[in-house]
C-alpha cells in the first residue's frame, strides 16, 4: 500500500462520524444499557465483515454494477433507515418499551445490507487502497477483519457515550428521540443529495 496514512485517516474519519450504525448504537445503549446493546453492535460487525469479504473478492464486478443497481439500493436503504427513524420517534418511554426491534443481532446485520454509504465505502476502500496492492486471500481476509473491527469499535464508542449520558438522555428522552430520528432522516436523504461516498456509516 502506497499511503498508509491516507488509508487510516479515511477509515477512522468515515467510520467514527455520525451515521446509521453509530446513531442506532447510541440509541440502543441509552434505552437498554450498554451490555444489551452489544448484540446490535455484534450484528453490525458481522454484517460489515460480510460486506468487506464480498467487496474484496468481487470488487471489480461490484464496482461495475454500482451505477445500475445504485438507485434500487438507495431506495431500499433510505426506506429502511426511515423506518428506523420512525421506530425511534414513536418509541415509548424506556420503562414502557419492551419491544427491542431495533436492538437485535439481526437488525445490526440487516442495516449493513441496506446502508448504501457502507456498501459504497467497502467497495471504494477495497478498490482504492487494497486490491491494487494485494491479491492474497489471507491478506484480503485480514483487511476485512480489521475494517469490521474498526466498525465494531466505532459503534461500541457511540454506545458507551449513550450509556454514560443515560440519565441526561432519559430526562430529555422525547427530545433525544426526535433528534436521533431526524439524524436518521437526514442520513436517508443524504443518499439522494450526495452521489459519492459520504462520511457516514
Amino acid at each position: 500500500m502506497s499511503n498508509v496514512t491516507a488509508f487510516l485517516s479515511y477509515v477512522i474519519i468515515t467510520t467514527f462520524t455520525p451515521g446509521p450504525n453509530n446513531i442506532m448504537a447510541m440509541s440502543n445503549a441509552t434505552r437498554y444499557g450498554f451490555k444489551k446493546s452489544i448484540r446490535f453492535n455484534a450484528g453490525v460487525f458481522f454484517g460489515f465483515l460480510i460486506l468487506m469479504v464480498l467487496s474484496s473478492f468481487l470488487s471489480v464486478t461490484l464496482y461495475s454494477l454500482i451505477p445500475s443497481i445504485k438507485p434500487v439500493m438507495t431506495f431500499i436503504g433510505a426506506s429502511y433507515i426511515l423506518w428506523l427513524a420512525w421506530k425511534i420517534y414513536k418509541s415509548k418511554p424506556h420503562a414502557e418499551d419492551e419491544s427491542h426491534a431495533t436492538n437485535t443481532f439481526t437488525a445490526g446485520i440487516l442495516l449493513q445490507f441496506v446502508n448504501v454509504k457502507a456498501i459504497i465505502y467497502c467497495i471504494t476502500i477495497v478498490s482504492t487502497f487494497i486490491v491494487p496492492y494485494y491479491d492474497s486471500v489471507f491478506v484480503l481476509s485480514i483487511f476485512s477483519l480489521f475494517l469490521a473491527s474498526v466498525s465494531f469499535l466505532s459503534t461500541c464508542s457511540w454506545a458507551v457515550f449513550g450509556f454514560l449520558f443515560q440519565k441526561f438522555l432519559f430526562k430529555n428522552e422525547r427530545i433525544v428521540n426526535i433528534i436521533m430520528a431526524l439524524l436518521l432522516v437526514y442520513t436517508a436523504l443524504s443518499f439522494y443529495l450526495w452521489g459519492g461516498v459520504g462520511m457516514m456509516l
